[in-house]
Protein backbone atom coordinates (compact mmCIF):
# COMPACT_ATOMS: atom_id res chain seq x y z
CA UNK A 1 0.00 0.00 0.00
CA UNK A 2 1.20 3.66 -1.06
CA UNK A 3 1.93 5.64 1.68
CA UNK A 4 -0.09 8.28 2.70
CA UNK A 5 0.94 12.06 1.45
CA UNK A 6 -0.76 14.99 4.22
CA UNK A 7 0.69 18.48 3.89
CA UNK A 8 -0.40 21.11 6.15
CA UNK A 9 0.63 24.84 5.27
CA UNK A 10 0.24 27.58 8.07
CA UNK A 11 1.24 31.06 8.46
CA UNK A 12 -0.09 33.14 6.22
CA UNK A 13 -3.25 33.95 4.21
CA UNK A 14 -5.69 30.96 2.80
CA UNK A 15 -7.94 32.33 0.15
CA UNK A 16 -11.42 31.38 1.16
CA UNK A 17 -13.93 31.10 -1.60
CA UNK A 18 -16.06 33.93 -2.34
CA UNK A 19 -19.57 32.67 -3.78
CA UNK A 20 -21.21 35.54 -6.28
CA UNK A 21 -18.90 37.96 -5.80
CA UNK A 22 -19.34 41.60 -7.41
CA UNK A 23 -17.47 44.97 -7.27
CA UNK A 24 -17.28 45.76 -3.58
CA UNK A 25 -16.73 42.06 -2.50
CA UNK A 26 -13.82 41.91 0.46
CA UNK A 27 -11.13 38.80 0.18
CA UNK A 28 -11.98 36.62 3.43
CA UNK A 29 -8.51 34.42 4.63
CA UNK A 30 -8.27 31.71 6.83
CA UNK A 31 -4.67 30.71 7.80
CA UNK A 32 -4.10 26.85 7.10
CA UNK A 33 -4.87 24.15 5.15
CA UNK A 34 -4.74 20.83 5.24
CA UNK A 35 -4.14 18.10 1.86
CA UNK A 36 -3.83 14.21 1.91
CA UNK A 37 -3.07 12.13 -0.79
CA UNK A 38 -3.89 15.37 -3.42
CA UNK A 39 -7.36 16.13 -1.92
CA UNK A 40 -8.26 19.14 0.20
CA UNK A 41 -8.87 18.04 3.46
CA UNK A 42 -9.93 21.09 6.09
CA UNK A 43 -9.69 24.93 5.10
CA UNK A 44 -9.52 27.17 8.03
CA UNK A 45 -7.78 28.68 10.68
CA UNK A 46 -4.10 26.91 12.80
CA UNK A 47 -5.74 27.25 16.30
CA UNK A 48 -8.46 24.79 15.14
CA UNK A 49 -9.01 21.29 16.48
CA UNK A 50 -8.99 19.50 13.32
CA UNK A 51 -5.14 21.15 12.22
CA UNK A 52 -4.06 20.45 15.41
CA UNK A 53 -4.91 16.41 14.56
CA UNK A 54 -3.19 17.26 10.97
CA UNK A 55 0.12 18.02 12.79
CA UNK A 56 -0.30 14.91 15.12
CA UNK A 57 -1.01 12.72 12.57
CA UNK A 58 2.28 13.84 11.37
CA UNK A 59 1.91 15.97 8.22
CA UNK A 60 4.98 17.94 6.35
CA UNK A 61 4.23 21.09 7.55
CA UNK A 62 4.79 24.02 5.51
CA UNK A 63 5.64 27.46 6.62
CA UNK A 64 4.31 30.19 4.42
CA UNK A 65 5.86 33.22 6.01
CA UNK A 66 2.95 35.61 5.38
CA UNK A 67 2.56 34.53 1.91
CA UNK A 68 -1.27 34.22 0.32
CA UNK A 69 -2.87 30.80 -0.89
CA UNK A 70 -5.08 30.78 -3.85
CA UNK A 71 -6.55 28.17 -6.07
CA UNK A 72 -4.75 27.03 -8.46
CA UNK A 73 -5.63 28.97 -11.62
CA UNK A 74 -6.80 27.93 -14.98
CA UNK A 75 -6.89 30.15 -18.03
CA UNK A 76 -10.47 30.33 -19.61
CA UNK A 77 -8.90 30.83 -23.41
CA UNK A 78 -5.63 29.56 -24.64
CA UNK A 79 -3.92 28.10 -27.94
CA UNK A 80 -1.96 25.28 -26.16
CA UNK A 81 0.20 23.94 -29.46
CA UNK A 82 0.49 27.95 -30.55
CA UNK A 83 1.99 28.74 -27.24
CA UNK A 84 4.31 26.57 -26.99
CA UNK A 85 5.53 27.38 -30.54
CA UNK A 86 5.81 30.51 -29.81
CA UNK A 87 8.03 30.43 -27.20
CA UNK A 88 10.95 30.09 -29.25
CA UNK A 89 9.63 32.99 -31.98
CA UNK A 90 11.17 36.56 -32.29
CA UNK A 91 8.66 39.20 -30.20
CA UNK A 92 7.92 42.08 -31.59
CA UNK A 93 5.62 43.54 -29.20
CA UNK A 94 8.00 46.18 -27.88
CA UNK A 95 8.15 47.66 -31.37
CA UNK A 96 6.80 50.77 -32.34
CA UNK A 97 6.95 51.29 -36.06
CA UNK A 98 8.70 49.64 -39.62
CA UNK A 99 12.38 49.97 -38.28
CA UNK A 100 12.21 48.84 -34.84
CA UNK A 101 9.74 45.54 -36.45
CA UNK A 102 13.16 45.18 -39.31
CA UNK A 103 15.79 45.66 -36.49
CA UNK A 104 14.12 42.66 -34.46
CA UNK A 105 13.26 40.54 -37.36
CA UNK A 106 16.87 40.64 -38.54
CA UNK A 107 18.08 40.66 -35.07
CA UNK A 108 16.63 37.13 -34.47
CA UNK A 109 17.39 36.01 -37.34
CA UNK A 110 21.43 36.38 -37.10
CA UNK A 111 20.95 34.75 -33.53
CA UNK A 112 19.52 31.78 -34.84
CA UNK A 113 21.18 30.60 -37.98
CA UNK A 114 20.48 26.87 -37.50
CA UNK A 115 16.36 27.59 -37.78
CA UNK A 116 15.10 26.54 -41.02
CA UNK A 117 12.25 29.44 -40.74
CA UNK A 118 12.57 32.85 -39.19
CA UNK A 119 9.33 32.66 -36.79
CA UNK A 120 7.91 36.03 -35.84
CA UNK A 121 4.88 37.01 -33.15
CA UNK A 122 3.36 40.47 -31.42
CA UNK A 123 3.11 42.43 -34.74
CA UNK A 124 0.44 44.87 -35.19
CA UNK A 125 -0.86 46.77 -37.93
CA UNK A 126 -0.09 50.05 -36.63
CA UNK A 127 3.22 49.00 -36.55
CA UNK A 128 3.80 48.48 -40.17
CA UNK A 129 1.90 47.44 -43.53
CA UNK A 130 2.48 43.38 -43.55
CA UNK A 131 4.02 43.50 -47.40
CA UNK A 132 6.66 40.52 -48.14
CA UNK A 133 8.70 43.38 -49.82
CA UNK A 134 9.06 44.76 -46.50
CA UNK A 135 11.39 42.17 -45.15
CA UNK A 136 12.15 39.72 -47.88
CA UNK A 137 16.10 41.59 -47.54
CA UNK A 138 16.30 40.67 -44.12
CA UNK A 139 17.41 36.92 -44.22
CA UNK A 140 16.72 34.49 -47.43
CA UNK A 141 14.56 31.73 -45.15
CA UNK A 142 10.98 31.88 -45.01
CA UNK A 143 9.70 34.51 -42.84
CA UNK A 144 6.41 34.41 -40.97
CA UNK A 145 5.38 36.97 -38.45
CA UNK A 146 2.12 36.80 -36.36
CA UNK A 147 -0.14 39.03 -35.66
CA UNK A 148 -0.70 40.03 -31.94
CA UNK A 149 -4.07 38.73 -32.01
CA UNK A 150 -3.63 35.84 -34.58
CA UNK A 151 -6.12 36.80 -36.87
CA UNK A 152 -3.41 37.66 -39.35
CA UNK A 153 -0.15 36.23 -40.54
CA UNK A 154 2.76 38.23 -42.65
CA UNK A 155 5.15 36.25 -44.97
CA UNK A 156 8.11 37.38 -46.79
CA UNK A 157 8.35 36.33 -50.56
CA UNK A 158 10.18 32.98 -49.41
CA UNK A 159 7.13 31.94 -46.84
CA UNK A 160 4.75 32.43 -50.24
CA UNK A 161 6.33 30.50 -52.47
CA UNK A 162 6.87 27.59 -50.35
CA UNK A 163 3.23 28.21 -49.62
CA UNK A 164 2.47 27.95 -53.21
CA UNK A 165 0.07 31.03 -52.02
CA UNK A 166 0.06 32.19 -56.13
CA UNK A 167 -1.99 28.54 -56.61
CA UNK A 168 -3.86 29.04 -53.29
CA UNK A 169 -7.93 30.35 -53.57
CA UNK A 170 -9.04 32.53 -50.51
CA UNK A 171 -10.67 30.07 -48.01
CA UNK A 172 -14.25 30.60 -46.73
CA UNK A 173 -13.90 33.22 -43.96
CA UNK A 174 -10.46 34.47 -44.52
CA UNK A 175 -8.47 36.02 -47.17
CA UNK A 176 -4.81 36.29 -49.00
CA UNK A 177 -3.74 39.74 -50.05
CA UNK A 178 -3.49 40.55 -53.67
CA UNK A 179 -1.92 43.02 -56.04
CA UNK A 180 -4.05 44.57 -59.14
CA UNK A 181 -2.21 41.49 -61.07
CA UNK A 182 -3.79 39.14 -58.01
CA UNK A 183 0.10 38.37 -56.59
CA UNK A 184 -0.11 37.64 -53.06
CA UNK A 185 1.47 40.36 -51.23
CA UNK A 186 2.00 38.73 -47.82
CA UNK A 187 -0.89 38.40 -45.24
CA UNK A 188 -2.75 35.72 -44.55
CA UNK A 189 -6.24 36.82 -43.03
CA UNK A 190 -8.72 35.36 -40.92
CA UNK A 191 -9.70 31.48 -41.42
CA UNK A 192 -6.61 31.84 -44.53
CA UNK A 193 -4.18 31.56 -41.05
CA UNK A 194 -5.86 28.82 -39.26
CA UNK A 195 -7.03 26.47 -42.17
CA UNK A 196 -3.72 27.55 -44.39
CA UNK A 197 -0.42 28.93 -41.98
CA UNK A 198 -1.21 26.86 -39.19
CA UNK A 199 -1.59 23.15 -40.52
CA UNK A 200 1.46 24.07 -43.04
CA UNK A 201 4.02 24.69 -40.07
CA UNK A 202 2.53 22.09 -38.01
CA UNK A 203 3.24 19.79 -40.84
CA UNK A 204 6.68 20.65 -41.18
CA UNK A 205 7.77 19.82 -37.29
CA UNK A 206 8.37 16.48 -36.21
CA UNK A 207 6.42 14.87 -33.66
CA UNK A 208 8.88 15.17 -31.31
CA UNK A 209 8.64 19.37 -32.15
CA UNK A 210 4.75 19.36 -31.44
CA UNK A 211 5.45 17.57 -28.16
CA UNK A 212 8.17 19.78 -26.86
CA UNK A 213 5.82 22.76 -27.54
CA UNK A 214 3.43 21.12 -25.11
CA UNK A 215 5.80 20.45 -22.57
CA UNK A 216 7.53 23.81 -23.05
CA UNK A 217 3.97 25.60 -22.78
CA UNK A 218 2.80 23.60 -19.80
CA UNK A 219 6.04 24.52 -18.03
CA UNK A 220 5.19 28.13 -18.75
CA UNK A 221 1.57 28.17 -17.21
CA UNK A 222 2.72 25.92 -14.08
CA UNK A 223 5.31 28.81 -13.88
CA UNK A 224 2.53 31.15 -13.78
CA UNK A 225 0.54 29.51 -11.67
CA UNK A 226 -1.78 27.75 -13.66
CA UNK A 227 -2.62 24.03 -13.19
CA UNK A 228 -5.56 24.01 -16.04
CA UNK A 229 -6.54 25.49 -19.14
CA UNK A 230 -9.50 25.54 -21.80
CA UNK A 231 -8.32 25.31 -25.75
CA UNK A 232 -10.13 27.30 -27.62
CA UNK A 233 -9.09 26.12 -30.78
CA UNK A 234 -8.28 22.44 -30.97
CA UNK A 235 -7.11 20.63 -34.17
CA UNK A 236 -6.53 16.92 -35.61
CA UNK A 237 -2.95 17.20 -35.21
CA UNK A 238 -3.10 19.23 -31.67
CA UNK A 239 -5.08 16.65 -30.87
CA UNK A 240 -3.13 13.30 -31.78
CA UNK A 241 0.13 14.96 -30.37
CA UNK A 242 -1.88 15.34 -26.86
CA UNK A 243 -2.82 11.62 -27.15
CA UNK A 244 0.25 10.26 -27.75
CA UNK A 245 1.84 11.87 -25.10
CA UNK A 246 -1.34 10.79 -22.93
CA UNK A 247 -0.10 6.88 -23.69
CA UNK A 248 3.40 6.76 -23.84
CA UNK A 249 3.48 8.76 -20.21
CA UNK A 250 0.48 7.21 -18.47
CA UNK A 251 2.79 6.84 -15.22
CA UNK A 252 3.74 10.37 -15.09
CA UNK A 253 1.29 12.52 -17.17
CA UNK A 254 1.36 16.80 -17.85
CA UNK A 255 0.98 18.65 -14.36
CA UNK A 256 -1.81 20.50 -16.35
CA UNK A 257 -5.56 19.59 -17.22
CA UNK A 258 -7.08 20.63 -20.66
CA UNK A 259 -10.40 20.89 -21.51
CA UNK A 260 -10.44 21.20 -25.15
CA UNK A 261 -13.29 23.24 -27.87
CA UNK A 262 -13.12 21.74 -31.30
CA UNK A 263 -12.70 24.60 -34.10
CA UNK A 264 -15.28 24.85 -36.86
CA UNK A 265 -13.84 25.91 -40.47
CA UNK A 266 -15.88 28.58 -42.10
CA UNK A 267 -18.57 27.30 -44.72
CA UNK A 268 -21.34 28.52 -46.55
CA UNK A 269 -22.76 24.99 -47.07
CA UNK A 270 -24.76 23.62 -44.20
CA UNK A 271 -23.86 20.27 -44.81
CA UNK A 272 -20.59 20.40 -44.62
CA UNK A 273 -20.71 22.39 -41.23
CA UNK A 274 -22.72 19.71 -40.01
CA UNK A 275 -20.30 17.61 -40.90
CA UNK A 276 -17.93 19.39 -38.52
CA UNK A 277 -20.03 19.22 -35.94
CA UNK A 278 -20.55 15.53 -36.36
CA UNK A 279 -16.86 14.65 -36.35
CA UNK A 280 -16.39 17.18 -32.77
CA UNK A 281 -19.68 14.75 -31.42
CA UNK A 282 -17.71 11.18 -32.29
CA UNK A 283 -13.95 13.07 -30.68
CA UNK A 284 -16.19 14.17 -27.73
CA UNK A 285 -17.61 10.56 -26.99
CA UNK A 286 -14.03 8.73 -27.53
CA UNK A 287 -12.75 11.30 -25.19
CA UNK A 288 -15.40 12.53 -22.68
CA UNK A 289 -15.06 14.16 -19.24
CA UNK A 290 -16.01 10.46 -17.83
CA UNK A 291 -13.74 8.86 -19.78
CA UNK A 292 -10.72 11.24 -19.16
CA UNK A 293 -11.55 13.76 -16.66
CA UNK A 294 -8.49 16.49 -16.98
CA UNK A 295 -8.03 15.61 -20.84
CA UNK A 296 -11.29 15.83 -23.17
CA UNK A 297 -13.28 17.58 -26.00
CA UNK A 298 -16.17 19.48 -24.44
CA UNK A 299 -17.57 21.12 -27.58
CA UNK A 300 -16.57 23.15 -30.44
CA UNK A 301 -15.55 26.42 -31.48
CA UNK A 302 -16.96 28.96 -34.16
CA UNK A 303 -15.05 32.19 -35.10
CA UNK A 304 -18.72 34.64 -35.78
CA UNK A 305 -16.12 37.67 -36.44
CA UNK A 306 -12.72 39.02 -36.99
CA UNK A 307 -11.01 42.11 -34.86
CA UNK A 308 -11.05 45.45 -34.80
CA UNK A 309 -7.34 46.45 -35.39
CA UNK A 310 -8.24 45.06 -38.76
CA UNK A 311 -11.77 45.71 -39.52
CA UNK A 312 -13.05 42.63 -39.92
CA UNK A 313 -15.02 42.78 -36.32
CA UNK A 314 -18.22 42.97 -37.68
CA UNK A 315 -20.43 45.83 -36.45
CA UNK A 316 -23.74 47.35 -36.58
CA UNK A 317 -22.58 50.36 -38.11
CA UNK A 318 -18.98 51.20 -40.58
CA UNK A 319 -16.02 51.65 -39.41
CA UNK A 320 -14.50 55.44 -39.23
CA UNK A 321 -11.51 54.45 -41.15
CA UNK A 322 -8.18 52.15 -40.74
CA UNK A 323 -5.24 51.30 -42.70
CA UNK A 324 -7.42 48.62 -44.93
CA UNK A 325 -10.34 50.42 -45.19
CA UNK A 326 -10.92 51.64 -48.96
CA UNK A 327 -14.43 52.13 -48.51
CA UNK A 328 -16.90 52.34 -45.73
CA UNK A 329 -17.64 48.96 -44.34
CA UNK A 330 -19.14 47.54 -40.85
CA UNK A 331 -17.13 43.84 -41.83
CA UNK A 332 -18.87 40.46 -41.84
CA UNK A 333 -20.17 37.81 -40.50
CA UNK A 334 -17.60 34.93 -40.96
CA UNK A 335 -21.22 32.35 -40.83
CA UNK A 336 -24.42 32.09 -42.30
CA UNK A 337 -26.76 32.93 -39.40
CA UNK A 338 -28.67 29.99 -40.74
CA UNK A 339 -26.13 27.87 -41.19
CA UNK A 340 -25.00 28.88 -37.49
CA UNK A 341 -27.71 28.62 -36.15
CA UNK A 342 -28.03 24.85 -36.98
CA UNK A 343 -24.83 23.99 -35.96
CA UNK A 344 -25.54 25.43 -32.58
CA UNK A 345 -28.46 23.59 -32.33
CA UNK A 346 -27.24 20.18 -33.11
CA UNK A 347 -24.18 20.36 -31.02
CA UNK A 348 -26.05 21.63 -27.66
CA UNK A 349 -29.13 18.70 -28.49
CA UNK A 350 -25.35 16.31 -28.54
CA UNK A 351 -25.02 17.76 -24.98
CA UNK A 352 -22.00 19.68 -26.39
CA UNK A 353 -21.16 23.16 -25.06
CA UNK A 354 -20.47 25.65 -27.64
CA UNK A 355 -17.76 28.62 -27.58
CA UNK A 356 -18.55 31.33 -29.64
CA UNK A 357 -16.07 34.11 -30.78
CA UNK A 358 -17.74 37.51 -30.85
CA UNK A 359 -16.36 40.83 -30.86
CA UNK A 360 -18.12 43.43 -32.66
CA UNK A 361 -21.76 44.31 -31.54
CA UNK A 362 -23.38 42.84 -34.50
CA UNK A 363 -21.89 39.55 -33.98
CA UNK A 364 -22.21 39.43 -30.19
CA UNK A 365 -25.82 40.17 -31.04
CA UNK A 366 -26.05 37.27 -33.72
CA UNK A 367 -23.93 35.19 -31.47
CA UNK A 368 -26.59 35.85 -28.80
CA UNK A 369 -29.55 35.63 -31.31
CA UNK A 370 -28.10 31.68 -31.67
CA UNK A 371 -27.67 30.27 -28.44
CA UNK A 372 -31.24 32.15 -27.04
CA UNK A 373 -32.70 29.07 -28.20
CA UNK A 374 -30.25 26.54 -26.61
CA UNK A 375 -30.21 24.89 -23.19
CA UNK A 376 -28.00 26.85 -20.65
CA UNK A 377 -27.49 23.23 -19.18
CA UNK A 378 -25.10 23.25 -21.73
CA UNK A 379 -23.00 26.14 -20.01
CA UNK A 380 -22.40 27.66 -23.26
CA UNK A 381 -20.51 30.61 -23.54
CA UNK A 382 -19.14 33.82 -26.11
CA UNK A 383 -15.76 34.80 -26.10
CA UNK A 384 -14.33 38.13 -26.32
CA UNK A 385 -17.47 40.30 -26.24
CA UNK A 386 -15.29 43.37 -27.23
CA UNK A 387 -18.19 45.62 -27.97
CA UNK A 388 -21.37 44.48 -26.86
CA UNK A 389 -24.46 46.48 -26.45
CA UNK A 390 -26.09 47.16 -23.01
CA UNK A 391 -28.60 44.79 -24.08
CA UNK A 392 -26.69 42.15 -24.95
CA UNK A 393 -24.66 42.53 -21.98
CA UNK A 394 -28.04 42.32 -20.12
CA UNK A 395 -29.30 38.91 -21.73
CA UNK A 396 -25.90 36.93 -21.53
CA UNK A 397 -27.44 36.45 -17.92
CA UNK A 398 -30.66 35.78 -18.88
CA UNK A 399 -29.93 33.11 -21.05
CA UNK A 400 -27.23 31.48 -18.89
CA UNK A 401 -24.37 32.41 -21.38
CA UNK A 402 -20.72 32.36 -19.86
CA UNK A 403 -19.03 35.59 -20.53
CA UNK A 404 -15.83 34.12 -21.50
CA UNK A 405 -13.29 37.38 -21.50
CA UNK A 406 -9.58 38.37 -21.45
CA UNK A 407 -8.79 41.79 -19.44
CA UNK A 408 -5.41 41.99 -21.54
CA UNK A 409 -7.19 42.65 -24.61
CA UNK A 410 -8.67 46.01 -22.86
CA UNK A 411 -5.16 47.19 -22.05
CA UNK A 412 -5.25 50.98 -23.10
CA UNK A 413 -1.83 50.88 -24.62
CA UNK A 414 -3.04 48.53 -27.32
CA UNK A 415 -6.15 50.05 -28.33
CA UNK A 416 -4.45 53.23 -29.16
CA UNK A 417 -5.96 52.94 -32.84
CA UNK A 418 -9.71 52.35 -31.51
CA UNK A 419 -10.34 55.88 -31.17
CA UNK A 420 -10.03 56.27 -34.93
CA UNK A 421 -11.85 53.45 -35.98
CA UNK A 422 -14.84 53.64 -33.79
CA UNK A 423 -15.14 57.38 -32.48
CA UNK A 424 -18.16 57.46 -29.98
CA UNK A 425 -18.53 53.56 -29.84
CA UNK A 426 -15.24 53.27 -27.73
CA UNK A 427 -17.30 54.10 -24.46
CA UNK A 428 -19.09 50.25 -25.19
CA UNK A 429 -15.79 48.74 -25.06
CA UNK A 430 -15.26 45.63 -23.08
CA UNK A 431 -18.31 46.12 -20.42
CA UNK A 432 -17.65 43.53 -17.78
CA UNK A 433 -19.39 45.21 -15.41
CA UNK A 434 -22.90 45.01 -17.21
CA UNK A 435 -22.03 41.28 -17.62
CA UNK A 436 -21.54 40.58 -14.27
CA UNK A 437 -24.55 42.57 -13.02
CA UNK A 438 -27.04 41.63 -15.40
CA UNK A 439 -25.97 37.32 -14.24
CA UNK A 440 -23.56 36.21 -16.41
CA UNK A 441 -20.77 34.07 -15.32
CA UNK A 442 -17.49 35.23 -15.83
CA UNK A 443 -14.41 33.37 -17.32
CA UNK A 444 -10.97 35.21 -17.50
CA UNK A 445 -8.60 34.25 -19.72
CA UNK A 446 -5.65 35.18 -21.57
CA UNK A 447 -6.07 34.08 -24.90
CA UNK A 448 -2.67 33.12 -25.25
CA UNK A 449 -0.29 33.45 -27.19
CA UNK A 450 -2.32 36.21 -28.54
CA UNK A 451 -1.48 38.07 -24.95
CA UNK A 452 0.81 37.62 -22.10
CA UNK A 453 -0.67 35.10 -19.63
CA UNK A 454 0.35 36.88 -16.45
CA UNK A 455 -2.13 36.32 -14.17
CA UNK A 456 -2.00 39.40 -11.66
CA UNK A 457 -1.48 41.51 -14.87
CA UNK A 458 -4.86 40.00 -16.34
CA UNK A 459 -6.30 40.56 -12.78
CA UNK A 460 -4.87 44.05 -12.81
CA UNK A 461 -6.06 45.61 -15.90
CA UNK A 462 -9.63 44.22 -15.22
CA UNK A 463 -9.51 46.41 -12.06
CA UNK A 464 -7.87 49.32 -12.79
CA UNK A 465 -9.21 49.27 -16.43
CA UNK A 466 -4.76 51.01 -17.04
CA UNK A 467 -2.46 49.54 -18.93
CA UNK A 468 0.32 46.81 -17.55
CA UNK A 469 2.30 46.75 -20.60
CA UNK A 470 3.16 50.21 -20.30
CA UNK A 471 2.59 51.93 -16.91
CA UNK A 472 3.53 55.31 -17.94
CA UNK A 473 0.70 55.61 -19.96
CA UNK A 474 -2.40 57.26 -18.63
CA UNK A 475 -5.48 56.41 -20.07
CA UNK A 476 -7.93 54.71 -18.65
CA UNK A 477 -10.49 52.61 -20.87
CA UNK A 478 -14.23 52.86 -19.44
CA UNK A 479 -13.60 52.51 -15.21
CA UNK A 480 -17.27 52.30 -14.94
CA UNK A 481 -16.62 48.84 -16.36
CA UNK A 482 -14.26 47.41 -14.04
CA UNK A 483 -14.00 44.28 -11.95
CA UNK A 484 -13.23 43.88 -8.00
CA UNK A 485 -9.96 41.96 -7.32
CA UNK A 486 -11.79 39.15 -5.64
CA UNK A 487 -14.34 38.88 -8.20
CA UNK A 488 -11.69 38.96 -10.75
CA UNK A 489 -9.53 36.32 -9.16
CA UNK A 490 -12.61 34.15 -8.54
CA UNK A 491 -13.26 34.04 -12.31
CA UNK A 492 -9.71 33.56 -13.49
CA UNK A 493 -9.76 30.23 -10.79
CA UNK A 494 -13.52 29.05 -9.94
CA UNK A 495 -14.97 30.34 -13.30
CA UNK A 496 -13.21 29.07 -15.83
CA UNK A 497 -13.56 25.80 -14.19
CA UNK A 498 -17.41 26.35 -13.89
CA UNK A 499 -17.21 26.96 -17.09
CA UNK A 500 -16.39 23.51 -18.14
CA UNK A 501 -18.44 21.44 -14.95
CA UNK A 502 -14.62 21.41 -13.24
CA UNK A 503 -16.16 23.60 -10.87
CA UNK A 504 -17.15 20.21 -8.95
CA UNK A 505 -13.09 19.15 -7.72
CA UNK A 506 -11.41 22.59 -9.10
CA UNK A 507 -11.37 26.35 -9.13
CA UNK A 508 -11.96 26.69 -5.12
CA UNK A 509 -10.00 26.01 -2.28
CA UNK A 510 -12.50 23.82 0.07
CA UNK A 511 -12.63 20.18 1.60
CA UNK A 512 -12.80 17.53 -1.13
CA UNK A 513 -11.53 19.21 -4.03
CA UNK A 514 -8.49 18.52 -5.52
CA UNK A 515 -4.92 20.00 -4.23
CA UNK A 516 -4.56 22.11 -6.68
CA UNK A 517 -2.90 25.51 -5.05
CA UNK A 518 -0.85 28.19 -5.63
CA UNK A 519 1.64 30.45 -3.39
CA UNK A 520 1.91 34.02 -3.79
CA UNK A 521 3.91 37.13 -2.59
CA UNK A 522 1.81 39.85 -2.72
CA UNK A 523 -0.49 42.51 -1.56
CA UNK A 524 -4.46 42.42 -2.30
CA UNK A 525 -4.06 46.34 -3.50
CA UNK A 526 -5.48 47.34 -7.48
CA UNK A 527 -2.03 49.27 -7.45
CA UNK A 528 0.35 46.51 -5.89
CA UNK A 529 -0.93 43.77 -7.83
CA UNK A 530 1.42 44.02 -10.98
CA UNK A 531 4.32 43.58 -7.88
CA UNK A 532 3.25 40.18 -6.89
CA UNK A 533 5.07 37.29 -7.88
CA UNK A 534 4.40 33.36 -7.74
CA UNK A 535 6.02 31.05 -5.19
CA UNK A 536 5.00 28.01 -5.84
CA UNK A 537 2.35 25.87 -7.67
CA UNK A 538 0.74 22.69 -6.38
CA UNK A 539 -1.02 20.25 -8.49
CA UNK A 540 -2.99 17.28 -7.14
CA UNK A 541 -1.66 18.19 -3.69
CA UNK A 542 1.98 17.82 -4.97
CA UNK A 543 4.63 20.70 -6.15
CA UNK A 544 5.03 21.14 -9.61
CA UNK A 545 7.26 24.65 -9.71
CA UNK A 546 8.71 26.67 -7.43
CA UNK A 547 11.36 29.18 -6.97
Amino acid sequence: MAQSTKHLFVGGKVFLHAKQPGLETEPQFGDAIYVQDGIIEHVGFEGEDAISKCRAAGAVVHELSGRTILPGFIDGHIHLLRLGQSLKKAALDHCENEDDVRKAIKDHAVANPDEPRVLCKGWMRYMSKPLASLIDDLDPRPIYVDSKDLHTTWCSTSALKELDAENLKDPEGGKIERDADGKPTGAFEEAAVFTIIWPFLAQTATKKNREDWIRAAVQAYNGSGYTGAIDMAMEEQAWATLLEMRKEQSEEPLPFRLAAYWLMRPSTSEADALAQVDWAIEVHKELNAEKSPDLHVVGIKVVCDGIIDACTAYLSEPYLKGADVVKASSGQPFWDAKILKAMVSKADAAGLQIALHAIGDAAITMAVDALSTCSPKNRHRIEHLELASSRDAKRLGELGITASVQPVHADPWILRAWPGLLGHRCERAFPYREFSDGGAELALGSDSPTSPWDIMANVYVATTRKSYRNTKYDNVVNYNFRLGICESVVAASYGSARSVFWDNRLGSLEAGKVADLTIWDMEWEEDKLLGASIKETWFNGEKVWGT
